[in-house]
């Protein structure tokens, strides 16, 4: 993949904190800051068509632990 040369302004804390990450993981800090402006591109990223979700039945209210057990019990009994 080809890459472009950019300029930007970041904060010395975020700086140093990126610095220590580097040198745990062991790797060069333009890499994080690259990993950190792909997951920055991707969370403001508009869809060209919605997400087919699949939808479900119900009333909208939180469901116990025992009933999602119960449900799973009763499919896998099948």
């Amino acid at each position: 993949m080809s890459m472009k040369r950019t300029n930007v302004y970041a904060d010395p804390e975020d700086l140093a904190l990126i610095k220590d990450a580097s040198r745990r993981r062991g790797i060069p800090e333009a890499e994080i800051i690259r990993e950190g402006i792909h997951l920055a591109a991707m969370a403001n990223r508009v869809w060209d068509e919605p997400l087919d979700w699949p939808t479900f039945d119900g009333t909208g209210e939180p469901v116990t632990k025992d009933e999602i057990h119960d449900v799973v019990a009763r499919r896998t009994d099948r």
